[in-house]
């Protein structure tokens, strides 16, 4: 088959968890001996210039093609998706697979020229902090109903979203969830010389800072907890350097605390292979990739009670209730106690996850979902 897809920023790229879902999509497929162009968008990675990629016109069996994209605040997403939309439609696919809802806003110019249309809703993004307001808002919510009118297929990652869909447009909707891949853990070599972090020594937040993902809970909770582990807190800002300020203020005093900017490569692995336990404090979700790594590396979880996470996880992770401080502060304290109860979460973990979420049938599911007809 000849497939497109947009809606990320690059690929390669850690810039967030779409960026993850494309590339280990369009990979297999690619490698499945399907032809798979990928529309990056053009500009800097969000976590900063020095994190930038070259790949060239291919990366793994994919073509890769950069679209025109105006780089400013709120236009970037928008215009790039517009011309990957164009560019997509007048080129030979037999699908294109849109990522995301803002981008499903130009899901009808693909469709009009006979292309079928497949859009994975990540999210409900309208519900985030940075787009609950204004144009960002309006243009989230007229990608949804773009989507729900004229795309051939939607895949949702969660069940939760997918009763959304259903209750509000009466749309049927396909659930396939997010992946993982079984790493190798890796010993503490580079944390150890950066950030004088052991095995074990340290509470660990790995993913993007922005206030849906409630980093302000789980330090808040932290400062109170009674422990000597450390506090490392793991990810590059996304259009939100305020709340990442409000967060250092936060924690000006307590030594305990880390903040690592962006990671990626060895020291992400470290990061993940040498925690104690893993925290997500999210009020929001679609499905949560870096909740699915942390498992997949043998981690003892620790998240909100939210239905996208409690779906993940099971009974093979510790939650607390959602934005609850004090809860969260419970919890923390039981388990930087009880290193039996730790290891035990930790034990479980890995075979479960990578069990329940495989991305080789992921993306065997797919494509035979690109083959059905509507």
């Amino acid at each position: 088959m000849k497939i497109a897809m947009y809606g990320h920023k690059r690929i390669p790229s850690r810039e967030g968890g779409v960026e993850i879902v494309v590339e280990e999509l369009a990979t297999r497929m690619a490698s499945a001996g399907n032809k798979v162009t990928c529309y990056n968008r053009k500009g800097h990675h969000v976590s900063g210039s020095e994190y930038d990629t070259d790949t060239g016109k291919e990366y793994k069996g994919i073509r890769i093609k950069t679209v025109p994209t105006i780089e400013k605040k709120g236009l970037a997403a928008v215009s790039s998706s517009f011309f990957a939309a164009l560019c997509s439609a007048f080129g030979r696919y037999d699908v294109v697979h849109i990522h995301a809802e803002g981008p499903a806003a130009f899901c009808f110019i693909p469709k009009l020229f006979g292309k079928k249309v497949v859009v994975t809703v990540h999210g409900l993004d309208w519900q985030r902090a940075k787009w609950k307001s204004g144009f960002g808002a309006k243009y989230i919510h007229f990608g949804e109903k773009m989507a729900v009118k004229h795309a051939n297929e939607i895949i949702v990652l969660s069940q939760e979203v997918q009763k959304y869909f259903k209750e509000t447009y009466g749309r049927k909707t396909r659930y396939i969830p997010n992946g993982v891949n079984k790493p190798e853990l890796k010993a503490a070599d580079i944390i150890k010389k950066k950030y004088n972090l052991d095995k074990n020594s340290y509470i660990l937040y790995l993913g993007r800072i922005v206030p849906e993902k409630g980093e302000h809970y789980l330090i808040e909770a932290f400062k109170n907890t009674d422990t000597d582990k450390k506090l490392v807190i793991a990810g590059g800002s996304s259009d939100t350097d305020e709340y990442m300020d409000k967060l250092k203020t936060m924690a000006a005093g307590d030594e305990r605390i880390i903040f690592t900017g962006f990671v990626q490569g060895q020291l992400l692995q470290e990061l993940y292979s040498n925690a104690y336990i893993y925290v997500l404090p999210s009020d929001l979700e679609g499905m949560p990739l870096s909740l699915l790594e942390a498992m997949s590396y043998g981690n003892c979880c620790l998240t909100s009670d939210i239905k996208e996470c409690a779906e993940v996880v099971e009974d093979k992770a510790v939650l607390f209730r959602k934005s609850d401080v004090k809860d969260l502060q419970d919890k923390l304290q039981r388990l930087c106690n009880d290193e039996m109860l730790v290891s035990r979460y930790k034990e479980q973990a890995a075979d479960y996850i990578c069990r329940k979420y495989n991305w080789d049938e992921i993306a065997e599911k797919t494509v035979k979902l690109y083959r059905r007809e509507r």
